[in-house]
Order: structure tokens, then C-alpha cells, then sequence
């Protein structure tokens, strides 16, 4: 049976242009001043010590803002930017600048499955405190009581088999009890090399052909089985295809 279901951000609960279009360009234009003004805080000195180190070596601050920026343009998934990205978006959170994007049928299809007992967990490229800023601030209200767990690349990169298979010995369960979602396609091979079930969200553009797991368009069309025929997930994708068995 699946016990716990772990789930993307971008392009799976979220739009992919909401993250693009709002949450990095916000970032970027923030970066340079919140550096210059918050850069002896012991979170934030502690961020730019580890570009240096991932540089190879030591930076000014303002060294540090231009490779920082840098990442930014080159959409790098370094664990330092997007712990700085994540303190920067809590300030454009609280002050109202804009607010979390989560499709609603990703919120319905949560809400049900949290009151199903299956234990929800996210896994994104983007900090764990990131995270809960844009669950915590939506047009739905504050979703991360539904949640019970977070991981970012601290654990592992996300298309990296190994990371699922600490993810999965984090939250206590066998990797074939446990769901992961995505829209991306080597993410989704990492996890079912490890062992876990997978099902890829395709929210636009052409569904692939003879895809290697059920694919998608939203949360709604999966339906979770009380059990599962020969380790394989059932899903609805409504009368358009056949479901699979």
C-alpha cells in the first residue's frame, strides 16, 4: 500500500512560470541590498562562506553577489543560492509582495489524501525554508499543517538515485510504499531506480508516448488503490484513456 507520497514543487503543485516569473526575478533584484544589509548575520555569512568554498575561493561580498547572480541566470541548483533566495523570498512573503501559487486541485487532492492517513512530504530544488514560505502563504491559506516532512538538495540532488533512497529511509518507510510526483522526467527515473512508485504530472504540452509510468494532467486524475497488483499503481485518467493496472 502507499503510505507516503512525497511531491514536487514546480510544474506539480505549482506553476512552473509562478517560480519563474515571480519568485526568481524577485530574487535576483533583492540580492545586491539584502547582502549589503544583512550580510553579518551568522545565517546569511554562513551562506556566503559556502559560495566561496564551492568557488574554490575567497570572495568579497560584493564577488559573492556577482557569482550568486550568476547562478541565478545559469538557473544552478547550488545549495547556497537557494538558501538565500529562500530568506529573501521570506521577506516578499511577509510584506505581501505576491503570494504562493498552488493549483486547486492539487489542494483538494492533499487535503484528501492527509485525511486518508497517507503521511505528504515535498522534495524541491529550493530550501527547505522556501518551501514552507510558499505553502504557508497561499490563496488557500496555510497548507503546511498537511505536510509532514521537507527535503531540498541538502539531502542529495533530485535526479540522483541515492537521494530517494535517503529520503526514503528518513521518513521510515520502504521506497515501494512511497509515491513520488513530478514533472520531470529524470527525476522520475531516479526515484523508481530506488524503488519508489512515481507518477509524472504533464499540466501542458503533448503527453509523451508510451511513457515508462502513468502520466498526468492533475492532482485529481490519481486515484490511490486500497492496495496494490503486483507492486503497479492504478490510475484514472478519466474517459479520454484507459486507466492502468
Amino acid at each position: 500500500m502507499i503510505q507516503a507520497i512525497v511531491t514536487d514543487i514546480e510544474g506539480t503543485t505549482s506553476s512552473l512560470s509562478f517560480v519563474k516569473d515571480v519568485l526568481f526575478p524577485y530574487a535576483r533584484r533583492h540580492l545586491a541590498a539584502f547582502i549589503h544589509d544583512h550580510a553579518a548575520e551568522p545565517a546569511v555569512r554562513a551562506q556566503l562562506q559556502a559560495v566561496a568554498e564551492t568557488v574554490g575561493r575567497p570572495l568579497t561580498d560584493n564577488e559573492a553577489v556577482a557569482e550568486l547572480i550568476r547562478w541565478i541566470d545559469e538557473d544552478r541548483k547550488a545549495t547556497p543560492l537557494k538558501a538565500l533566495q529562500g530568506l529573501i523570498w521570506e521577506a516578499g512573503y511577509r510584506n505581501g509582495d505576491y503570494q504562493g501559487h498552488v493549483y486547486e486541485d492539487a489542494v483538494a487532492t492533499l487535503r484528501d489524501w492527509s485525511t486518508r492517513g497517507i503521511f505528504l512530504y515535498v522534495y524541491s530544488s529550493g530550501s527547505v525554508l522556501a518551501q514552507k514560505l510558499l505553502f504557508g502563504h497561499t490563496a488557500f491559506g496555510d497548507l503546511n499543517p498537511l505536510f509532514s516532512g521537507y527535503f531540498d538538495t541538502t539531502i542529495g540532488g533530485k535526479r540522483e538515485v541515492e537521494s530517494y533512497r535517503r529520503i526514503a529511509h528518513s521518513i521510515g518507510q520502504p521506497p515501494d510504499a512511497i509515491l513520488f510526483l513530478s514533472d520531470v522526467r529524470e527525476e522520475l527515473d531516479a526515484a523508481t531506480k530506488a524503488g519508489l512508485h512515481a507518477c509524472w504530472l504533464v499540466r501542458d504540452g503533448a503527453l509523451p508516448a508510451d511513457p515508462p509510468w502513468p502520466v498526468v494532467r492533475d492532482f485529481r486524475a490519481i486515484r490511490l488503490p486500497d492496495g496494490l497488483a503486483e507492486r503497479k499503481l492504478r490510475v484514472d485518467f478519466g474517459p479520454s484513456r484507459p486507466s492502468l493496472e
